[in-house]
């Protein structure tokens, strides 16, 4: 398995992907609709790039599909259901640091206001 370094930075949608996967295992249609809704509808995953994402998550052992399903699952045998890994997690924390230095140096070079992200 190659060192976490090389796995960042994390392309923008895979960020997403392991941002929605962070609190628990989701299918792939749960993982389109929960980062509509916290993005408020500015960013929208069509089906074929969120699977090859997936695929790309799964190969770099980020991200490991569940073989067992959910009790609440509803009986859809079509759904796969995904989780981070130690990895993906540690990867997704990684990341979310990277961004949080961008967005105090933006701060200090005052191209936002310091008010306007929590």
């Amino acid at each position: 398995m190659p060192p976490l370094r090389d796995h960042l930075p994390l392309r923008p949608v895979e960020f997403e992907i392991l941002l929605t996967l962070a609190p628990g295992e989701r299918h792939g249609y749960a993982i389109i609709q929960e980062t509509e809704s916290r993005s408020q509808g500015a960013i929208r995953l069509e089906t074929g790039t969120l699977y090859r994402a997936l695929h790309r998550l799964v190969q770099e052992g980020l991200v490991t599909p569940i073989e067992r399903r959910p009790a609440d699952d509803g009986g859809d045998e079509r759904r796969r259901y995904y989780a981070l890994t130690a990895l993906g997690r540690k990867a997704a924390a990684a990341e979310a640091t990277r961004m949080a230095r961008l967005v105090a140096a933006a701060r200090a070079a005052r191209l936002i206001p310091a008010a306007s992200i929590p």
